[in-house]
């Protein structure tokens, strides 16, 4: 019992990160799987309908092949839906359900491996297949190291057999060596992102935005200076957000009305945020700010915010709303008024 704590102790001194820190890889990955889930459902369905075309006369004979086909289409389509769905989730729930997606559609291109290697009888495109996934999962998302070690576990245990009659011991031997790499990759990402986040919660201590009244971005007590008037908007908006990823189409309207033109303000719109990055780089802060896919956001786990208290419900917060919200931005009027309800019940 004593060895066991021990190990536990030192994973979780290494390793662990609290799932509430973690709410903006969540986001990063939900962003990815909108993209791939389309793109895994197109592959699914076009199979699946080659295959039902090509053997209309007999379809018994390849039963499993669209088993398999409609499984992998209905998972692509629920990793899409989920990832819609969970945009503007709680974030102290943010990253299980938004990680989740990733696993399912993990293990089923893990499916599609043994698929290859023993229905269709071709083990070195279903070996290809189960490194190709492990990669690219490596490569576009964040998630923990164990449940991906029992999908990589399971594939030797099925796929293990294979490698041997085909490919001999060394075929084997490499199998489990590709599958003990990831898993230590898997873990070596997780201790990079751990220490990433303890160096950006330092930073929380200089980092304020005050949302009451006027809206000021603060480093180090001095006010963060932007170049253009529209980037402390754009800004202030994504702290209102609260780290919810807002695409281009949204801050336009925001920023210029709802009839703006996106094509006509697009350049307005990457000038801001180049501005942003600029100025957040040169006060090495530049990691509160995320651009990813046409969609930006900010890290709310490294700012201090008023707002955010307010929200959590500290009294010191709540005292000091005096009914204005970022009251320079005509947008923000609306959550001025949703925030004396709020302080009116906590009376």
């Amino acid at each position: 019992m004593f060895f066991l704590n021990s190990i536990r102790n030192h994973f979780n001194e290494k390793f662990y990160i609290p799932e509430l820190d973690l709410a903006d890889v969540g986001e990063s990955n939900r962003l990815v799987l909108l993209f791939l889930g389309p793109c895994f459902f197109v592959f699914g369905f076009v199979d699946f309908t080659v295959v039902f075309v090509r053997n209309y006369s007999n379809l018994k004979d390849h039963l499993v092949s669209l088993i398999y086909f409609s499984i992998f289409t209905l998972i692509s389509i629920y990793v899409f839906i989920c990832s819609k769905k969970n945009k503007n989730i709680d974030r102290e729930k943010a990253y299980i359900k938004k990680t989740i997606p990733f696993y399912m559609l993990c293990h089923t291109c893990m499916l599609a491996a043994l698929y290859n290697f023993y229905i269709l009888d071709q083990p070195f495109n279903g070996y290809a297949i189960f490194c190709l996934t492990g990669t690219i999962s490596l490569c576009l998302f964040s998630f923990s190291p164990f449940p991906f070690l029992i999908g990589l576990v399971l594939e030797m245990i099925f796929m293990g057999p294979g490698l041997y009659f085909n490919f001999g011991i060394s075929g084997l031997a490499d199998g489990i060596l590709t599958a003990m790499v990831m898993f230590w990759i898997s873990l070596y990402k997780r201790r990079l992102a751990k220490k990433h986040l303890m160096l950006l919660k330092k930073q929380k201590k200089n980092l304020e935005a005050k949302t009451f009244g006027n809206f000021t971005l603060l480093f180090e007590n001095k006010i963060v200076k932007f170049s253009r008037t529209k980037s402390n908007e754009l800004f202030g908006y994504l702290v209102y957000k609260k780290g919810s990823s807002v695409n281009s189409k949204e801050l336009i309207s925001i920023l210029w009305g709802d009839s703006a033109d996106s094509t006509r303000y697009g350049n307005n719109l990457r000038n801001l945020i180049v501005d942003i990055k600029h100025t957040l780089k040169d006060l090495s802060i530049d990691s509160v700010f995320i651009a990813e896919y046409n969609n930006f956001r900010i890290n709310p786990e490294i700012i201090n915010c008023d707002y955010y208290d307010f929200l959590a419900g500290k009294k010191e917060a709540v005292d000091s709303f005096a009914g204005e919200f970022m009251s320079q931005y005509s947008w923000a009027e609306d959550v001025s008024a949703f925030l004396e309800m709020k302080a009116i019940k906590k009376e």
